[in-house]
């Protein structure tokens, strides 16, 4: 009861004019950034947390939020109407939800997706309400030993799980871990990675590095791959933008199964929505072969109603998990932990306590961009479409310029410039050979945490490494971890045999 109460005074502050503008604002940006492929919620984060900063703690954080929600939602307007996922965690509804707009449901498509998001996003929401400050008080027992544990669980999890290439995913954590540790060491007061530049001192801006490498590095890769023919044939989505009974009938079991699978994804670091998304359209497909007549592969609603669910209900648990834990599990995440340390906040107990108007006004603001976002995607879902009809160049040119403003506006430093210009190269390039950015920002974020908290219990274990064993939430974690690596291992490995077994019955 006293969540709820908390919750009800949250929204007093959430349901202020200007608060509520924040709402607005937020998830009309992540809607038409998503709507646009290669872009995303992390990418339109990542441009506007150089602007934030002469906002209030709680107008900035119920922006991101509203971004965050949005970015998925117009993610799955353009996988339905043009078969272009603006993220990979759309390309499951994809599948069918393209052959209902091919078959002339294009806007039973659109409904589908967007009451599914709504009721996985809400029932998120509400149990975050209720979870969060549990996780709060668990964290509150948690020392340097266990925040170690912590990180190395999200460190290892998000480079060798997310990743397709386990290689590419420890490769971009290290990266990420190299450039956070950039500057003078705080305990001994040595110069490391500094080569002598005195801008080096103060370490790398994580803003600059965020804004580089999603947003100018997508710009950079955007631009260099050969024109293609643009898809100019949108299906036309005209007609009811509702679901008739037996349409609701038969997509309302899909979209709670998507909503369960999808919950647990927000605090296990495993990328965000891309994996159980997957993992909902694969349930959906298996039952669907049970049918006396299968509907998969011709436009099945059931096939379209559980990945959208899926994939909004990690969203809510993992604003819980990031507030309650200081834990992000995706790269918005990532980014969001940022702007909490760039406004001198850390998430956790703490948090809850000396911050409550933010914390539950945040929570109260959730709610709110739901019903927002199903307002603006069911009857207006063919208007963003209309988004994708700006020139290429004048859109990307545009962004490039807007990062620049940006990163110029927080430091007035040109030395930051040419280092968004080199890290934003670099983003270049990790997308050319297929490197995973969440494990680079991931490592970028909690490289700091996971360095201060090993030296901490060092320092009170007098240079014992068993304290790192000692505590009982450590070596859970630590369980977790190694079960989780050897179940993805396992898969991975069950994949190849069969990909040789095919390979070997078709020669």
């Amino acid at each position: 009861m006293q969540s709820v109460h908390l919750l009800i005074e949250g929204f007093g502050h959430a349901l202020t004019p200007i608060n509520l503008l924040w709402v607005v604002i937020g998830c009309l940006l992540g809607t038409a950034v998503g709507v646009l492929p290669g872009l995303g919620s992390s990418m339109a984060v990542a441009l506007l947390l150089p602007l934030t900063f002469a906002l209030d703690p709680t107008g900035a954080f119920i922006m991101f939020a509203g971004v965050y929600f949005g970015g998925l939602f117009g993610d799955s307007t353009m996988a339905i109407l043009m078969n272009t996922p603006g993220q990979s965690s759309a390309i499951a509804s994809t599948f069918e939800g393209h052959k209902m707009a091919l078959s002339g449901r294009a806007p039973q498509a659109l409904a589908t997706a967007a009451i599914g998001a709504f009721i996985g996003g809400i029932v998120s929401c509400v149990v975050v309400v209720f979870l969060a400050p549990q996780l709060a008080d668990l964290s509150a027992s948690f020392g340097p030993a266990e925040y170690f544990a912590l990180a190395l669980f999200a460190f290892a999890a998000t480079s060798s799980v997310v990743a397709d290439s386990v290689l590419k995913g420890l490769a971009a954590l290290v990266l990420g871990i190299g450039i956070s540790v950039i500057g003078i060491d705080s305990v001994s007061g040595t110069e490391r990675f500094t080569f002598g530049v005195p801008e080096l001192f103060d370490g790398v801006s994580l803003v600059t590095v965020t804004v580089a490498v999603l947003a100018l590095g997508e710009v950079l890769f955007t631009a260099s791959r050969i024109r293609r023919q643009r898809n100019d044939a949108t299906v036309r989505s005209s007609g009811r933008p509702f679901l008739s009974r037996a349409e609701l009938k038969e997509a309302a079991p899909a979209w709670f199964r998507g909503t369960a699978i999808g919950l647990p994804f927000g605090v296990i670091p495993v990328g965000g929505a891309d994996v159980p998304t997957f993992m909902a359209y694969g349930l959906e497909r298996r039952l669907d072969r049970r049918r006396k007549d299968p509907q998969f592969g011709h436009g099945a609603i059931r096939g379209l109603a559980a990945p959208e669910a899926a994939g909004n209900a990690t969203t809510g648990t993992a604003m819980g998990a990031l507030l309650a834990l200081g834990l992000p599990i995706s790269s918005t995440a990532a980014i969001m932990l940022a702007a909490f340390r760039q406004y001198g906040l850390q998430p956790g107990p703490l948090l809850f306590d000396r911050a409550p108007e933010l914390v539950w006004g945040l929570l109260a603001s959730f709610f709110i961009a739901m019903v927002v976002l199903l307002i603006l995607n069911l009857p207006f879902a063919p208007l963003w479409a209309k988004l994708l009809l700006i020139p290429e160049p004048y859109l990307y040119a545009g962004i490039a310029v807007f990062c620049g403003l940006g990163i110029y506006a927080t430091s007035s430093s040109v030395f930051d410039l040419f280092m968004l210009l080199g890290i934003g190269i670099l983003g270049f390039v990790l997308r050319r050979y297929g490197v995973p950015l969440a494990p680079l920002m991931i490592g970028m974020v909690l490289g700091p945490l996971a360095e201060t908290n090993m030296r901490d219990a060092l320092l009170s274990s007098d240079g014992d490494y068993a304290v790192f064993f000692q505590s009982p939430i450590a070596i859970v974690l630590y369980i977790v971890l190694l079960g989780a690596l050897a179940y993805t291992g396992w898969g991975r490995l069950r994949a190849r045999r069969n990909e040789r077994a095919e390979a070997e019955a078709s020669a």
